[in-house]
């Protein structure tokens, strides 16, 4: 995971072909993460963990394990990586106008906060603009670090929190494995029901407020849980704030820019990929021959995930900028990077498109849908990332709500020189 210790220090020069791999990448990772959300969108909170949470079908236990492989917890990774990129991409282009790089950045990312909990408010509890822009904060005060500082010190910070929290984890595991065979003592069988009332608690609640209409679902998340977002932050805090720092450190060193070797690309894209994927079908093997224990499922999707999906999406990246090279010019994948780059309305775009088909306020189809048919949905969803952006960027130099957000940040800061709209080549 580190280039040589020259790249380590260059920031090669913004350019087109530059945003343009990064916007793939970007691509790759929103529309990766909707294979994940959509569970969110068409279920309760927990439905996501495992596939015996909620309405179980074989097909939907089978997409499950896919969605595990392949995206579960690596898309996650890969945007928090690309997050932390554009957070020193945007520095870089500030300091470039003359201007002062972190005070614009906070604005940026106070503007995001503000949007992640409406987005929570208004729409759905799976809001992750929230605890990104003040996990930003955070990253943004050591931005000036020097590239493999910030990589050292990142790493540092998410194998020891999630490696301390593994240990007490498969403790766990091993009370629950005792509590299913029957040889369990009294105190962990109080422990394994006590958890098992939550979660059937938690199922309710949260369909209660998945079947209402849109206000009375606003009031349900006003009055019944008001903080999740900042809950969703805290839980999240230690894999989102050090990844940002790697994030950080990639780009400046020109992993996004083409600068690392190729070799060194090629043999991250094979380890990387292949370790993670290697570790994560022994996971999800182990666990499925144990009937998916929902205490292992919620370690399984954290702590004891953490470095295959490191791993997996730090291999993802690297075959995304050896492919992107070869693929540039190709329709489907500028349709990729053209949704790379407007992300920020996707990613809302898709919340509202899933919430009008699954909520109770649209068309409430998760109340007869099985988990079964949510790849239909993923595909539908993709369609929709993929479609508009081309003629939209054909004639403006951002997604409507990228716009918005870029208005907002530079809002009497004084006249500032237009950002150099991208060329959108064609290739359909």
């Amino acid at each position: 995971m580190t280039a040589p210790s020259a790249s380590l220090h260059a920031t090669p020069p913004a350019g087109t072909d530059r945003i343009e791999a990064l916007d793939f990448v970007r691509g790759v990772a929103i529309l990766g993460i909707l294979a994940i959300n959509v569970t969110g969108f068409w279920g309760p909170t927990l439905a996501t963990f495992s596939p015996r949470i909620g309405p179980s079908d074989a097909a939907g236990t089978a997409w499950f394990a896919f969605a595990f492989v392949v995206f579960e917890g690596k898309m996650r990774v890969l945007f928090t990586l690309l997050f932390g990129a554009s957070l020193a991409l945007f520095c870089d282009m500030v300091g470039r106008r003359g201007l002062q790089p972190e005070w614009m950045q906070a604005r940026r990312l106070f503007w995001l906060a503000l949007a992640g909990y409406l987005h929570y408010l208004l729409l759905w509890w799976g809001d992750i603009l929230f605890p990104y822009a003040l996990c930003g904060f955070g990253a943004l005060a050591l931005r000036r670090l020097a590239p493999t500082t910030l990589a050292a010190l990142g790493l540092a910070i998410y194998f020891m929190s999630h490696g301390v929290g593994a240990i007490g984890e498969l403790q766990g595991i091993a009370a629950e494995q005792r509590v299913l065979a029957g040889q369990a003592g009294a105190a962990d069988m109080a422990d394994q029901a006590g958890m098992m009332v939550r979660i059937a608690a938690s199922v309710t609640a949260d369909l209660r407020i998945l079947h209402a209409g849109f206000f009375e679902a606003i009031r349900l998340r006003l009055t019944t849980a008001p903080f999740l977002p900042f809950e969703t932050l805290l839980a999240t805090v230690t894999e989102t704030f050090p990844l940002m720092l790697v994030g950080m450190a990639l780009q400046m060193s020109g992993f996004f820019a083409g600068a690392w070797p190729v070799k060194a690309m090629r043999r991250l894209a094979i380890l990387g990929t292949g370790t993670g994927a290697a570790m994560t079908l022994a996971l999800l093997g182990w666990l499925w021959r144990h009937g998916f224990p929902p205490r292992a499922m919620f370690a399984a999707l954290g702590n004891l995930s953490a470095l295959p999906h490191l791993l997996m999406a730090m291999g993802y990246a690297a075959l995304l900028m050896l492919i992107w090279p070869r693929v540039e010019t190709a329709a489907f994948a500028r349709r990729i990077m053209l949704a790379g780059r407007c992300a920020f309305t996707n990613y809302l775009g898709t919340t509202v498109l899933m919430s009008a088909l699954f909520a109770g306020w649209g068309l409430d189809l998760s109340r007869s849908l099985p988990r079964g048919a949510l790849p239909a949905f993923v595909l539908l969803g993709w369609l929709a990332m993929l479609a508009w952006p081309r003629r939209w960027l054909a004639r403006y130099r951002q997604g409507p709500l990228e716009a918005v957000w870029r208005r907002l940040t530079w809002l009497g800061v004084g006249p500032v020189s237009p950002e150099p709209k991208p060329p959108v080549h064609d290739a359909a």
